[in-house]
């Protein structure tokens, strides 16, 4: 592809995305997929590219006056300082010739202070509600979410040890190190490439799974010959590493009222060795009681703007609304089937003070017999590693001060 194909590659992703609720990688996979022609450096030029427009919309459409995919490109390259007007000549597969407005624009810049929302690239109505969760460190925080997030994986103990597989990761060329905080955990830089064919992943010694959810699996303290609840288990990251905690002993449910997702489990469990999980699919978890209920809520997903930047632009305050209703609805259900003094570990991939703090507030006032366990007692009493910063009586981890996704985890009891 030369330089203006690419460009109009990229004009055309965002096209069919604004129509398309497929995550931004699928939906670039799928449209390479029939493309053929197109190499690696294409496929990768391309990809960051639209990611680009993603992570800086806000500020890009302030710069182009348009919201526009052929605006917010224009802007992405004007950022990296290309020369627009040899792009868009209209020749061959390339970009049409540049419009007059666009020529001005690119010209001459926006007079005036950006608004604080476009500077921190994140929609307007979220601003009271990220002033609430960072106070005056909402620039610092939105600006660590520009940044590309590295890939963590989860040793699954049930197969390998910690350090057998980041020795063998090493030793097979990858730029692997030990987590910070997770005993399973390892880190590698932003690439991948090969990792899922290896022979490591083929036999099921490691899952990707990101740091902050592999600490919220350690504060849900899965035990063996307990009964566990995964409550919203989507594709089961996080059923595999309840079962590694339990040591593949016991009764585990994975629960999702999407069937498709949950399919996704046999074939993953098959790999991890793990034989002890059920899937149940429906608007309603079984109604027998449970030891353990781990509820990781659908949420915006704002803690992961670094590996999803378009989520950002698809949350609205009705969505917002929806979501807030549907995680009180799930915490209902979870305490329903927590059982004498069982707990219930709730989590969400938010930041947002409206998925977290008050939806525990919330619960607590409809469901007294229950209280937070603060997540720091947990961690100060079960492990011997360090803590992260963002532990008190939830946890909290955003990407500024624990390099991993925004993520919030709180653990409430039974008492009566």
């Amino acid at each position: 592809m030369t330089p203006a194909a690419r460009v109009q590659a990229a004009i055309d992703i965002l096209d069919g995305l604004a129509a398309s609720r497929l995550p931004a990688d699928r939906f670039i996979r799928e449209f390479f997929r029939a493309r053929r022609y197109a190499g690696s450096k294409d496929r990768a030029a391309v990809s960051e590219r639209v990611y680009d427009v993603f992570r800086h919309r806000a500020s890009f459409a302030w710069r182009m006056g348009s919201e526009a995919p052929r605006a917010l490109v224009i802007a992405s390259l004007l950022k990296e300082g290309a020369d627009v007007p040899s792009l868009f000549t209209g020749d061959g597969y390339g970009p049409a010739l540049l419009t007059d407005e666009e020529r001005a624009r690119i010209l001459v810049a926006p007079t005036g202070q950006a608004a604080a929302h476009i500077k921190g690239e994140y929609p307007e109505f979220l601003q009271g509600e990220l002033t609430r969760a960072f106070g005056e460190d909402v620039a610092l925080e939105m600006s660590a979410m520009l940044e590309r997030a590295p890939v963590d994986l989860r040793v699954n103990t049930l197969k390998a040890t910690h350090d057998g597989v980041l020795e063998a990761l090493k030793s097979e060329g990858f730029e692997a190190s030990a987590a910070r905080y997770s005993p399973f955990g390892i880190r590698l830089p932003f690439t991948t490439r090969g990792l899922e064919q290896s022979k490591l992943f083929l036999d099921g010694a490691f899952e990707f799974q990101d740091e902050a959810a592999q600490v919220a699996m350690m504060l849900a303290q899965a035990k063996p010959n307990s009964r566990v609840l995964d409550l919203a288990a989507g594709a089961g990251g996080k059923s595999l590493a309840l079962a590694a905690a339990m040591n593949n002993i016991g009764e585990l449910t994975a629960h999702d009222i999407d069937e498709g997702r949950l399919r996704q489990i046999a074939p993953r469990a098959g790999r991890a060795g793990v034989s002890i999980i059920q899937t149940h699919a429906g608007p309603k978890p079984p109604g027998r009681p449970y030891d353990l209920v781990l509820l990781d809520a659908p949420c915006s997903g704002s803690g992961t703007w670094r590996r999803s930047p378009e989520n950002k632009w698809r949350l609205t305050p009705e969505r917002l609304d929806q979501l807030n209703a549907l995680q009180d609805t799930l915490l209902d259900q979870a305490a329903a089937r927590a059982a004498g003094k069982a707990r219930i570990v709730y989590a969400t991939c938010s930041i947002l003070p409206r998925e977290n703090e008050d939806r525990v507030a919330a619960f607590l006032e409809r469901h007294p017999a229950f209280k937070v366990i603060p997540a720091a007692d947990i961690w100060r009493e079960s492990t011997g590693s360090r803590p992260p910063p963002g532990l008190g009586e939830f946890l909290k981890v955003t990407p500024l001060v624990d390099d991993m996704d925004g993520f919030f985890t709180a653990v409430l009891q039974r008492t009566a």
